[in-house]
């Protein structure tokens, strides 16, 4: 069994028809199956990215709160979910200094680091970080996680 850590950007594609959504979809259902980490605050910015692209008519309304409210169910079923505690926010305050991320990209490394941390301590399978923004990417292998971009696998 593979562990991910999806992002946002990653997550979204799960439910929204764009590049590598085939592979994201695909993760969800090997055989065995996959287990998948994300920080709580995934769920905002997964809410906000399907409900931006109702708002711009890339996506009908009903098939934005069909999508959204199916993201939802899955989360806390899907994902292990890390909360947000202080010392996850010191450490990405820590990383968005170091690597100029955006604030939720910061928390979302910082989470990936500790679900990181913690396999490697109990001799787990390596994490991989899944996401689709560049930046990020960088970030998290200058961390020294193994990284996997979904635009990679059209």
């Amino acid at each position: 069994m593979a562990a991910y850590f999806t992002d946002s950007s990653a997550a979204t594609k799960r439910y929204l028809t764009e590049s590598g959504s085939g592979w994201v979809k695909g993760l969800f259902t090997a055989s065995p199956p996959n287990a998948f980490f994300a920080v709580a605050t995934m769920g905002v910015e997964v809410v906000a990215a399907i409900t931006r692209r109702a708002r711009s008519g890339t996506i009908r309304p009903a098939s934005a709160i069909a999508f959204c409210t199916l993201f939802l169910s899955d989360l806390p079923v899907d994902y292990r979910v890390i909360p947000v505690t202080d010392v996850l926010l010191v450490e990405a305050v820590r990383l968005a200094r170091l690597y100029g991320l955006r604030g939720y990209d910061a928390v979302q490394l910082a989470a990936a680091n500790e679900v990181s941390r913690s396999r490697v301590t109990t001799g787990a399978t390596p994490l991989i970080f899944v996401s689709a923004d560049k930046e990020l990417n960088a970030a998290a292998r200058s961390e020294g996680l193994s990284v996997d971009d979904p635009n990679a696998h059209l």
